[in-house]
């Protein structure tokens, strides 16, 4: 039976992989790649940079799939729904044509395939209609290098903490503190200005962008940055945890 990996691969730098990672990309034949496009080309060579450091057997391929687009405009969950389903069906005709029944293949997810990734869900369609297996190898994600990189705990002591997105964060507001993801629009700027927030982008690349301070002392300079940051990469991705003023 066909068997795909997916595997963690980090948030940016090669020596984020762990070991049981550097063990399926040499067990994988064929790596999937969705293309998004000239904007996000580098994110792909970063994925190839990976394969040739690691690998030992060079007898691997690429194989590029379109990204369907996703609706932006009336319900969010069900234009995600309709995503999915448009990309299981190009993921299953994919696998079915390059890989053979007993052919193994691989999706490399940025930072880990259980955080806000979509990998997982889709494969389950997938093999809905196609006969495989998949295993998932865990990765570090982009909270782990965040907090690494700042070198903070994710918590106060005895406190939880919530990983949500911006949009999240909009409509229900901070207590406590929280790891934000997904933000496109800066939803931090809503919280009180002392709220302390540590920002990351691009974290492990040679582009890594770090900020520190609170909403009101630093908010601003983050925005700026982070607009500049993606006009001239052509996309972003960044995370940042805030803790609530006592």
């Amino acid at each position: 039976m066909r068997l795909v990996h997916v595997i963690g691969i980090g948030a940016g730098h090669p020596d984020y992989l762990t070991v049981q990672a550097i063990e399926a990309l040499n067990d994988t034949q064929v790596f999937f790649a969705m293309d998004k496009g000239e904007t996000k080309s580098e994110l792909l060579e970063l994925r190839r940079h990976i394969c040739q450091r690691f690998i030992r057997d060079r007898d691997y391929r690429f194989v590029e799939l379109p990204d369907p687009p996703r609706a932006q405009d009336g319900d969010y969950r069900q234009a995600v729904a309709d995503w999915h389903v448009a990309r299981a069906r190009i993921w299953a005709a994919a696998i079915a044509a390059e890989l053979g029944p007993d052919g193994v293949g691989a999706f490399l997810a940025w930072g880990d395939p259980s955080l806000y990734d979509s990998t997982l869900r889709i494969l389950d369609t997938v093999a809905e209609q196609i006969e495989l297996r998949y295993d998932v190898i865990p990765g570090i994600t982009a909270v782990q290098a965040l907090t690494a990189r700042h070198r903070i705990p994710l918590n106060d002591v005895g406190e939880p903490v919530l990983i949500t997105t911006g949009r999240q964060l909009r409509e229900r507001g901070l207590t406590g503190s929280a790891v934000v993801m997904l933000d496109a629009d800066c939803a931090f700027r809503g919280c009180p200005p002392q709220t302390r927030i540590w920002w990351g982008a691009y974290l492990g690349t040679e582009h890594e962008l770090l900020v520190a301070g609170t909403v009101g002392e630093v908010g601003a300079r983050i925005v700026e940055l982070r607009a500049e940051a993606r006009a001239r990469h052509g996309w972003i991705m960044d995370t940042y945890l805030l803790r609530a003023a006592e």
